[in-house]
């Protein structure tokens, strides 16, 4: 290994944080200006106002750090026989697994079952949660997570499974981030309240909405592609259902309080047509 190489990269890596750390000093002084600017009412009455309703809340004094990470590269072989393997990448990051005998699922309309698929079936599977089913195309997609936190949309910590008609799973692919690494110190992440406080004043809050789930993850701050080297960020996930129950999906950094732009589900692209009856 490149020792010389390596500690290079952790020093750019380092120096990225260090200049990141210190636009979230200058956005949280601007941001408890604009809260002052506001005036006496506070965002419980302005929700309250509005008819924006939430249940509770995650604990306000809730810590979090910044992680660093690598793709994952998998060996050439699968989990178990009944797995035949390809890549759909040159650096054996991108897992391709096709069951020789399909896997019936046991109940397909029970969420539980496809963890309990993973579980069994997937590397590390217990790694990875549940996000989103959609029965009608026959996916689940999971994202990776690290101490229970969700890693939010990132390509290279994501796992899909496809089933067929007779509710068999007959394929999955998956990317891991390994290697993962927190750093010392601690930080207390802006509370819930200033979150929608923040979403509130962009006009992203809509009246008689309800904000369904507001959630501790990590989003994507720098991916150094060379290296395939990761800096991840503590993130406020926030949901929010308007009165067509049609759902919102916003992600706040936690730590400075910006909004940050995820594609959500156009960033994992278009489902591939597998092929499958």
């Amino acid at each position: 290994m490149d020792w010389n190489r390596t500690k290079s990269i952790f020093i750019f890596v380092f120096l990225i944080l260090d200049i990141f750390l210190y636009s979230m000093y200058v956005n949280r002084y601007k941001e408890a200006q604009s809260v002052e600017i506001l005036g006496e009412k506070t965002i419980e009455a302005r929700l309250k106002d509005d008819n924006i309703t939430y249940g509770p809340l995650p604990n306000s004094n809730e810590t979090a750090t910044y992680i660093i990470g690598k793709a994952h590269h998998f060996k050439n072989n699968a989990i178990n026989d009944n797995q035949r393997v390809s890549f759909l990448d040159d650096k054996q990051a991108h897992l391709k697994a096709i069951f020789i005998n399909p896997v019936k699922l046991r109940n397909i309309n029970d969420d539980a079952s496809l963890t309990d698929f993973v579980h069994t079936n997937v590397k590390d599977g217990d790694s990875y949660a549940l996000w989103k089913v959609d029965r009608e195309e026959r996916v689940a997609i999971f994202f990776q997570r690290k101490n229970n936190r969700i890693f939010y949309y990132n390509e290279s910590a994501l796992l899909k499974v496809q089933w067929n008609l007779d509710n068999e799973v007959v394929m999955y692919e998956q990317t891991m981030i390994d290697n993962i690494e927190e750093m010392e110190q601690q930080e207390t992440v802006i509370p819930p309240l200033q979150i929608f406080q923040t979403l509130y004043n962009k006009g992203l809050l809509k009246s008689e909405s309800r904000i369904k789930q507001v959630k501790l993850g990590y989003s994507t701050f720098s991916n150094l592609t060379q290296t395939q080297t990761q800096v991840l960020i503590p993130t406020w996930e926030v949901q929010v259902e308007l009165p067509d129950e049609e759902i919102e999906e916003y992600f706040v950094d936690a730590i400075d309080g910006k909004i940050i732009e995820i594609q959500g589900d156009n960033q994992l692209g278009e489902e591939e047509d597998w092929g499958v009856e």
